[in-house]
């Protein structure tokens, strides 16, 4: 395994989790501050991830045009660039909101190869572990986005100034290190499927991407409210947020461990069954801190092992431009399953005080559905072989 590139390929990803996870809340702060409405602020928010689910579109007919190292300078000096624009276009609506979906554009294109990449040169007997710790990275590094701006405040260009650096030296170890062999994917036309007709080539993998999506963007926006609502301070209920992530980040390792030593669909399956678990049980945990705050950790460290797996097994099962295909596929996926958490929790609150832990086993359920299925293809393959 070339440790040098893949040192290189996780830390890209992870500048570009701190370019997301920094950038977002500055901005909307800054809006805030400006007298925006929310919906402004949301759609503004949004972007990003609109310009991610676009990039699933476009990588494919980059890859037949450009060699992965092209396409990596090019997309991180439009991350640098649009990161640098938070400040030059800071009271111009649209020449910013043009900025941001191309920022998502530049990202979505990074984390497809990156996800395709990283899996080309894992074995299979470390994968898990090799796609743990890039994933766990991206997560670690978005959640010191939050803490810087909290660090060094929104007024300035401090945090800004620091992520176009973060832009910069990624830029110069890609340079320096990715490898400078034409690379194109010429054959466009062996590909088995398209973007789209990957959701009917591997469903239960798609709707786990959908879950974790879902899942992500329904804590971040809702949470806090759902927290809030029960009794809990704004700082307590934001802290609740961060245990959720940290419980992500922290445990995708031991989860990657795992998922190379026993069986991958068990694994699936059984996040996806202890999401359900805890989600179900939340009414009851909001009134036990005591329990409530492990209990935070596992939800997070289960949710994100579903998006883990998911990956790890699309590593698996294919190869080449069905590679990337398969992977510009969870992008697109993983986009909308950002935009429904927020829209669906939100609509199921209004009805109740249990509507967030509803909209959460809900999506839960649906989810292990589709595990147990490949669950039971995966058990009926190993008694027939």
């Amino acid at each position: 395994m070339n440790r040098p590139l893949l040192a290189a390929l996780i830390f890209g990803v992870s500048i570009v989790g701190l370019s997301i996870g920094s950038t977002v809340p500055v901005i909307a702060l800054r809006m805030y501050q400006a007298g925006a409405s929310s919906v402004h602020i949301g759609l503004m928010s949004a972007l990003p991830a609109a310009g991610i689910m676009l990039s699933a579109f476009f990588v494919d007919w980059i890859c037949q045009r450009m060699s992965r190292r092209q396409i990596y300078l090019w997309c991180f000096t439009v991350l640098a660039l649009s990161v640098a624009s938070v400040e030059i276009f800071a009271s111009a609506l649209y020449s910013l909101a043009l900025t941001r979906l191309v920022m998502g554009l530049a990202a979505g294109v990074i984390i497809i190869l990156g996800e395709s990449w990283v899996n080309e040169i894992a074995e299979d007997s470390n994968r898990g572990r090799v796609v743990s710790t890039y994933t766990a990275c991206f997560t670690i590094f978005q959640l010191f986005g939050p803490g810087m701006t909290a660090l060094l405040g929104i007024a300035g260009p401090q945090v800004v100034g620091l992520v176009v650096g973060g832009n910069l030296l990624a830029l110069g170890i890609i340079f320096f290190i990715l490898p400078k062999q034409v690379d194109y994917h010429r054959h466009s036309e062996n590909k088995k499927f398209s973007v789209l007709g990957f959701i009917q080539v591997a469903p239960a993998l798609c709707m786990g991407i959908i879950f974790f999506s879902f899942f992500d963007g329904m804590v971040l926006s809702m949470f806090p409210v759902y927290a809030a609502d029960h009794g809990y301070t704004i700082k307590i209920a934001a802290l609740m947020v961060t245990v959720i992530l940290l419980g992500d980040a922290a445990l995708q390792f031991p989860l990657g461990w795992l998922s190379d030593n026993v069986p991958r669909p068990v694994i699936y399956l059984g996040c996806g069954l202890l999401s359900l678990a805890i989600g179900g049980c939340l009414p009851w945990l909001m009134n036990f801190s005591l329990l409530l705050w492990p209990s935070l950790i596992l939800l997070g460290a289960a949710a994100g092992g579903v998006y883990t797996l998911a990956i790890i097994m699309i590593g698996e099962g294919f190869s080449g431009p069905d590679l990337v295909t398969a992977n510009a596929s969870a992008g697109f996926l993983w986009g909308i399953g950002s935009l429904l958490g927020p829209l669906l929790s939100s609509a199921a609150m209004t009805t109740g005080a249990y509507g967030l832990p509803l909209a959460l086993t809900g999506a839960a359920a649906l989810f292990v559905s589709f595990a147990l299925l490949l669950f039971k293809k995966s058990v009926t393959l190993k008694a027939l072989s």
